[in-house]
């Protein structure tokens, strides 16, 4: 793409924020900053400078007219386990026929199916599927994302799973932030060895991710059925001595202290929510960890929704993900994921907006270069047609309205 270039005659800048604006929280997430017949320069693929037309500098740069098209901030997925062997359609199906999360696991479906796929792939088989779901997501607008490991539940299977991430890094034009998430689960040959795996993961996992710097943060399922409070607090405690901070899943089966345990653990965010009481609402406004909901996966398996409405109305900032992955939200469409907040979370469509970009950012550690229109940030663009407001865009739902993105 183009590092030095000049956009003119946009129909309406949005998503204009101070580059020191970290997040929005509360009613700060109601507003969408925005300038109407605008500019952008970009310099060495840094915003430089933008404003109205009238005071657009003259350049010997490349000039784009937008023609009055609308641009905002390329958004942000905070929360994707995009490696994965193949799709779990028959799972699917399954569901449809009235069988429970229970029951098909009982048959072998599952996080454990999804890992048993994995560890029999080649890496560079994974890594062809990996490009291929990034492609599209970026297409779509998404032009900064996380990448998770967690299907791998081995040694051998969860650094394969990173090590794609890490040439996807590498090879991609985006920004991606690589999770370790070998505590998805516990395979199982340590059904009723708990202790065993977590060893496994803290003695056999950890040192060589820290040694080849395979992930950028740490994840812990920490729910009902999966990971303790105790266990995920000996994971996350060992992975700070090697500089992982955490992003938890918590709060998706049930209120068992994951929020909790995310806080207190200094997590980056906490994600999933479906379940959330004013106990938890309160420890978060106390904290630097960002709630992050995931509609998606709420919509494919027919759960409750995570109550977005009532964390923004208490003053919280909410961050909204896809949660692509094929056992429940097997999407990466991030303009359905709008509609989705809008619809069932609660959300309006300008904190749905925020939630997208700016909240995303933070939920990614990447405040500093995505998530805003501001100078010195990275040149990250969706470029959309002009409607009549932005209310508009979430009303039409499961469009991609991504005409062009530029990064």
């Amino acid at each position: 793409m183009l590092k030095n270039y000049t956009l003119t005659n946009i129909g309406q800048l949005m998503g204009i924020l101070p580059k020191e604006t970290m997040l929005l929280k509360g009613e700060e997430m109601g507003h969408i900053n925005a300038l109407h017949n605008a500019f952008v320069e970009v310099v060495d693929g840094k915003i430089h400078a933008y404003g109205i037309m009238d005071n657009c500098p003259e350049t010997d740069q490349q000039i784009v007219n937008m023609h009055g098209d609308w641009l905002m901030p390329g958004f942000v997925d905070s929360h994707t386990h995009m490696v994965f062997a193949s799709s779990r359609h028959n799972e699917y199906v399954m569901r449809l026929q009235g069988k429970t999360y229970e029951d098909i696991a009982a048959e072998g479906g599952g996080i454990l199916n999804s890992a048993k796929k994995l560890q029999a792939m080649d890496a560079d088989t994974l890594y062809k599927k990996a490009l291929k779901y990034a492609e599209e997501a970026i297409a779509g607008g998404t032009l900064a994302l996380e990448i998770k490991s967690g299907y791998g539940l081995s040694v051998e299977a969860e650094l394969k799973m990173l090590r794609v991430v890490k040439r996807l890094k590498n090879e991609l034009p985006i920004s991606i932030k690589a999770t370790f998430l070998g505590a998805h689960a516990f395979p199982a040959e340590y059904k009723s060895n708990h202790q065993g795996y977590i060893d496994l993961i803290i003695n056999e996992m950890l040192p060589v991710i820290a040694k080849e710097h395979l992930a950028d943060y740490i994840d812990v399922f920490c729910d009902k059925g999966f990971f303790s409070v105790e266990e995920t607090t000996q994971i996350l405690t060992a992975a700070a001595a090697l500089g992982l901070q955490p992003k938890i899943h918590g709060n998706e089966l049930g209120l068992t202290g994951g929020v909790q345990t995310a806080v207190d653990n200094n997590a980056l965010s906490v994600d999933h929510l479906e379940h959330l009481s004013d106990v938890e609402i309160n420890y978060l406004l106390n904290s630097n960890t960002m709630p992050v909901i995931l509609p998606g996966s709420s919509f494919f398996l027919k759960i409750p929704y995570a109550p977005g409405r009532r964390m923004i109305d208490a003053g919280l900032p909410v961050c909204v993900a896809s949660d692509f992955n094929p056992g429940s939200s097997p999407h990466h469409n991030l303009w359905f994921t709008w509609s989705l907040a809008c619809l069932y979370n609660g959300l309006l469509p300008a904190e749905a907006f925020n939630a997208l970009t700016i909240n995303g950012a933070y939920a990614l550690g990447l405040s500093e270069t995505h998530g805003s229109i501001a100078v010195g940030k990275n040149a990250c663009f969706i470029q959309t047609r002009a409607f009549e407001s932005i209310n508009e865009i979430p009303y039409w739902f499961a469009q991609s309205h991504a005409k062009k993105v530029w990064y």
